[in-house]
């Protein structure tokens, strides 16, 4: 859904799942790849979800990190941010 509708909004392509690292499984949640903006979706914020326990933070960071070494720019939302005029304003910006 959102891939379709920033697409529509911002006049680029934005793919779902995009394997971005050749040997890791890494994928980033949303992706326009020709401008290497990532956009991630930080899930279960408020209900120790995966990305806040230690474990998975630090798995988090490794691949955000490598990602920007990789020439990537990543924006991270929380799934209620994602629809939101916000979020679609700050990859203009990026554009």
């Amino acid at each position: 859904m959102f891939a379709s509708f920033a697409s529509k909004l911002l006049g680029v392509e934005v793919v779902r799942e995009y394997k971005f690292h050749e040997t890791r499984k890494w994928r980033f949640d949303y992706a326009i790849i020709d401008k290497k903006i990532a956009i991630e979706v930080e899930g279960g914020i408020w209900v120790n979800g995966r990305h806040i326990r230690g474990s998975g933070f630090e798995k988090d960071m490794e691949k955000y990190n490598e990602g920007t070494a990789l020439g990537w720019r990543i924006i991270r939302v929380t799934p209620q941010e994602l629809l939101t005029s916000k979020t679609i304003s700050l990859i203009q910006r990026l554009l």
